[in-house]
């Protein structure tokens, strides 16, 4: 392929700028290889996280030209480089330096959701009874690699910043997983609705654009966990049936 050049985001979170950087680049190479090759021959002190190189581990997630992605499943000959590459952290997240943001927020914000609460077993031997079809729909959210790419471009914590009062796309599904098991007795709806500001959510699909494993975010976690929280709080009769529960 030959040479390529790319525009790396370098600095911290009070300094920085883009760096320019021409490298040798070849057939299959990735935008996380080329990354590594600046490193291994212009840059050494280039901070960047990665883990498996195989789109599993979610640790390399950045924004190349613009865009979310994994930097090892963005490759190079799916990019015009006849133009610089330009490489940049997420955005949602505090800057540490160079490539690398910090995203503990995601999971401090994980622990606050209750954890799966199973109902007592169906049978003597302590075993439960359950559908496969019921299995099928959470299944999706298992594939989670918790890159976080599908918070960074939610414009509720991307631009406004609502970190205290939402909890974003990912743990929307990581609930949805836990609501939708069918064993699980746990309520969190009084949750969605209050802590986890879901009504901030305005379904704009862009989580589900950006997600590397194809989850569907929007219409399968989002929309149906919005559904039970309307049901649950707004739904006349069942307001009626709690009033009169209460009296």
């Amino acid at each position: 392929m030959g040479k390529a050049t790319f525009q790396i985001w370098r600095g911290d979170a009070t300094n920085g700028r883009f760096e320019e950087y021409t490298t040798d680049v070849g057939d299959g190479m990735v935008v996380l290889d080329a990354v590594h090759l600046i490193q291994a021959e212009q840059a050494p002190d280039l901070a960047v996280r990665w883990n498996c190189k195989a789109g599993k581990c979610g640790s390399c997630s950045a924004e190349v030209n613009g865009k979310p992605r994994l930097m090892c499943m963005t490759r190079l000959d799916d990019l015009d480089l006849t133009r610089p590459v330009r490489i940049e952290p997420m955005k949602a997240f505090p800057l540490v330096r160079d490539l690398v943001t910090d995203v503990s927020w995601n999971y401090a914000a994980k622990k606050k959701i209750k954890p799966f609460k199973p109902r007592k077993p169906d049978a003597a031997d302590g075993t439960w009874r359950m559908l496969q079809e019921d299995i099928d729909r959470p299944q999706e959210f298992r594939k989670c690699i918790e890159c976080f790419l599908c918070q960074n471009v939610c414009h509720v914590l991307r631009e406004h910043e609502k970190f205290d009062e939402f909890i974003g796309p990912r743990l929307f599904v990581y609930s949805a997983a836990l609501e939708m098991h069918p064993l699980d007795v746990e309520n969190r709806l009084s949750d969605l609705k209050k802590q986890d500001g879901i009504g901030y959510c305005n379904i704009t699909k862009c989580c589900t654009v950006v997600c590397p494993e194809h989850i569907t975010i929007t219409d399968n976690a989002i929309i149906p966990l919005k559904e039970r929280v309307v049901d649950a709080f707004y739904d006349p009769i069942a307001r009626l049936f709690r009033f009169a529960r209460s009296e």
